[in-house]
């Protein structure tokens, strides 16, 4: 369950990623990596996903 706050404390610890520089494709860092986690929360949350619905579950 605490890889859930992974995602939580990447995105709202904003005072670490508070930058223009490294720049990608023109973009400001501060808003790539804003929209980096929004594809690796679903992944963050597909593991936990695994971790806890039992397999035979039919969910």
């Amino acid at each position: 369950m605490l890889l859930l706050a992974v995602p939580c404390v990447a995105v709202l610890a904003v005072p670490w990623y508070n930058t223009l520089e490294p720049r990608l494709f023109g973009i400001p860092f501060f808003y790539w990596w804003q929209l980096l986690w929004v594809p690796l929360s679903g992944v963050f949350l597909a593991i936990v996903y695994k971790m806890v619905v039992p397999a035979d579950s039919g969910d």
